[in-house]
């Protein structure tokens, strides 16, 4: 199975390749106030430095007493449209439950099928 996703101690980061510098790097996204990248000509030296940025990262944030930053903290804001959001609004009153919950139902739903 093929996986352009690369994780590591709870930070993930999409991996792309440049033709033109000839590597292989990424980017942690989500994260406001951090940047961390890493790049490699080899999976293995990809892996590596992806592994010792992520770790860098979090030795700095506890030598300074800082709470590392997490890409997804839990909440998002969520634009469906004013048809669907007031659909979604009717079914999650026919169900007695919040809009969030109805919500999050149905992306934990679309998730175990995909």
């Amino acid at each position: 199975m093929k996986s352009d996703i690369m994780k590591y101690k709870g930070y993930w980061s999409r991996i792309q390749y440049s033709d033109e510098d000839e590597c292989f790097w990424g980017e942690v996204e989500g994260l406001k106030h951090t940047s961390i990248s890493f790049e490699g000509q080899t999976v293995k030296e990809l892996k590596q430095d992806f592994k010792d940025a992520i770790d860098t990262y979090l030795s700095v944030c506890k030598a300074e007493g800082d709470e590392p930053e997490k890409q997804c903290k839990g909440s998002l804001n969520v634009r469906l449209g004013a048809e669907l959001h007031s659909r979604a609004k009717m079914k999650s009153i026919e169900q007695n439950i919040s809009i969030n919950e109805l919500i999050k139902n149905a992306v934990a739903m679309y998730l175990k099928t995909n």
